[in-house]
């Protein structure tokens, strides 16, 4: 099984640099519409099955031209949604940098609980056994290997990346989750490889769902956990 984590396009709450968090009617700017119709020519003839996305208008608007090209009905999930940011939601980050939370935060997220809100470490455990869950429905609805999308936020896809890679929640801030990137992880029943982080390049290729044939001449995973020999790690930014 195979996920494109998708952060939503470019907001009008990241050009304020306010801290969008659960607030109602953030919407995409000029700039992330237009990353919301770039998907389909990124996505290109990529056998996407299933499009799930957080509650968020600016995850709806996001992924809206996709399925609409690939006939495609988005499922909602909360426990993909945003960060709870609490009391925190809807702030200045240039404030937010000045209170004590703010270094642990950047430190030590996986203590980090917000103000009135939820903890970092929740947020992982929720997201990562969505991912999980929708992976093994997928599955089974479609009887093999799946390619799908999750739309959702910065926060929760470095959790959930970091998760892939068996580091621990306090390092992933040395992950990035641009705007309209794509993140991608193949599950397998032996562990996750993670193929893409932050990609925005113009296309992503049809190689990443490439199985070994029976010799493993291929360089691909396969369902047993057989790593690639050039597997690759990493991604461009904007």
């Amino acid at each position: 099984m195979t996920v494109i984590l998708l952060r939503h396009g470019r907001s009008t709450s990241n050009t304020a640099h306010t801290l969008a968090g659960r607030s109602e009617g953030v919407d995409l700017d000029d700039k992330g519409q237009e990353q919301a119709q770039g998907l389909i020519a990124r996505i290109g003839a990529l056998p996407v099955r299933a499009i799930v996305r957080s509650p968020l208008l600016r995850c709806e608007r996001t992924v809206a031209p996709l399925a609409a090209t690939l006939g495609l009905d988005p499922v909602v999930d909360e426990r993909i949604s945003e960060v709870d940011y609490g009391a925190w939601t809807g702030r200045k980050i240039g404030e937010l940098v000045k209170e004590p939370l703010w270094a642990v935060v950047q430190q030590q997220p996986s203590a980090a609980v917000f103000p009135d809100g939820e903890g970092l470490a929740a947020v992982q455990a929720r997201a990562v056994g969505a991912v999980r869950e929708h992976d093994r429905r997928l599955a089974e609805q479609h009887d093999g290997d799946v390619l799908w999308i999750a739309c959702t936020h910065g926060d929760v896809i470095k959790a959930v990346v970091a998760d892939a890679l068996g580091t621990h929640l306090d390092s992933f801030q040395r992950i990035t989750a641009d705007p309209a990137s794509m993140s991608v992880i193949r599950y397998t029943a032996m562990r996750p490889f993670v193929i893409h982080v932050n990609h925005t390049g113009e296309q992503l290729t049809a190689g990443l769902l490439a199985k070994p044939p029976k010799d493993g001449a291929e360089d691909a995973s396969d369902d047993r956990g057989v790593p690639p020999e050039d597997a690759v790690v990493g991604g461009s930014t904007d």
